[in-house]
């Protein structure tokens, strides 16, 4: 019966483990995105997640720890924008911008009647 225990007790000090990475992770990871904490101060902060590891990592979380969500809020939005930006891009225009944009051709004679019916077609296809 002790085995279980013990099985039990691993698995709890290996899930312990893993998230206070996943913390120290999140914490050196905002140390490096606020751009408004001088260098001395990340150092500093550093240093002392070494030395001091889950005290420091309690006392970041209670001192900056609104701060930390809304810089991870921000970069997610700028992730966001970013990924739609690109998806635009790559996409390129729809049908009808195509056709618009041909018979904006047409309109001024820089193409025939022949080559806009060619464009829309295209652009229907």
């Amino acid at each position: 019966m002790s085995n279980i225990w013990d099985v039990i007790w691993t698995f709890f000090w290996i899930f312990a483990f893993v998230a206070y990475l996943m913390i120290l992770f999140s914490i050196i990871g905002d140390l490096f995105r606020d751009h408004k904490l001088n260098g001395w101060w990340k150092a500093l902060w550093v240093i002392f997640l070494i030395w001091v590891p889950f005290v420091t990592a309690l006392v970041y979380l209670i001192a900056r720890g609104r701060g930390m969500a809304e810089r991870t809020i921000e970069a997610q939005k700028r992730a966001q924008q970013a990924a739609e930006s690109y998806i635009k891009e790559v996409a390129g225009s729809s049908t009808a911008d195509e056709i618009a944009k041909a018979k904006a051709l047409l309109d001024s004679g820089a193409i025939t009647a022949d080559e806009f019916a060619a464009l829309k077609a295209k652009a229907l296809v």
